[in-house]
């Protein structure tokens, strides 16, 4: 199997570090966070802590295709990372990745970068309207959202678990994470607002976000408002229907074993 991979030059001196944990993930490694869909494990180099994601061996077609026609997510990930770092967007500090492939096919992929501390996520703010500072975090993660939009970045997993906030003395800054889903370009109205639609289902949030959004752009607050709503509701209404459409091939599925 061939190995390729890229590595920040800055950090070059520690390709021999990279190439161990790599070669030696499954064995070394501490495991952190969800490892429902793709694995990471922290790993400790001189007293910094490295995240290493490791991405599954996707199916059949997406191994020719990754092997010859795209960008895998490992790629991805490092090269959007270096690219949002150019833009002043905080995202942790890109390190390397690592790819394996056979001949005809794509395997496993890995991404380097350093781990970033924070002290929460988008997530809690839908789930504790107490935390301290609510509306001042929610209303500075809008000005965050804006400033992507500003410098053409649509980030396409804007989701709850996958913006890192951390309090500093002067208010807070914003990273994001799980980077291998992103467009680079010019953004229109409406691709902006529905930008918002995968945050949060309550609508307070979205009131919140909206008024921010509209100091922020000029545009009309009731203007974003009905579009950020309706296009919030709509993407509800589809993440429930194709998850009622899973338990049902689930139940059909046991039924016929």
């Amino acid at each position: 199997m061939n190995r390729t991979k890229n590595i920040h030059k800055d950090f070059k001196a520690s390709e021999a570090f990279f190439d161990d944990i790599i070669l030696n993930y499954d064995s070394k490694g501490e495991p952190f966070g969800n490892q429902d869909r793709n694995s990471l494990k922290l790993f400790d180099l001189n007293g910094k802590t490295v995240n290493v994601k490791s991405f599954r061996i996707p199916n059949v077609i997406n191994q020719i295709a990754y092997r010859f026609f795209r960008k895998s997510k490992a790629q991805r990930s490092f090269e959007y990372g270096n690219w949002l770092k150019s833009l002043d967007i905080g995202t942790p500090q890109p390190l390397a990745y690592y790819e394996f492939k056979t001949a005809f096919l794509f395997k496993k992929s890995y991404y380097i970068s350093e781990q970033q501390d924070c002290d929460l996520t988008y997530r809690e703010l839908t789930t504790n309207f107490n935390y301290p500072d609510f509306e001042a975090i929610l209303r500075a993660f809008t000005r965050f959202t804006y400033k992507l939009h500003q410098k053409k970045v649509h980030f396409l997993d804007h989701s709850p678990g996958n913006t890192l906030i951390q309090k500093v003395d002067n208010g807070y800054e914003f990273y994001l994470v799980d980077l291998n889903r992103m467009e680079f370009k010019e953004l229109d109205f409406e691709t902006r607002i529905k930008n918002f639609s995968k945050l949060t289902i309550h609508k307070f949030m979205i009131e919140i976000m909206s008024d921010e959004y509209a100091k922020c752009s000029g545009e009309a607050y009731d203007k974003i408002l009905d579009l950020m709503w309706s296009s919030t509701e709509a993407f509800q209404n589809k993440y429930h229907k194709k998850r009622r459409l899973k338990k049902k091939l689930k139940f059909w599925k046991t039924y016929q074993d």
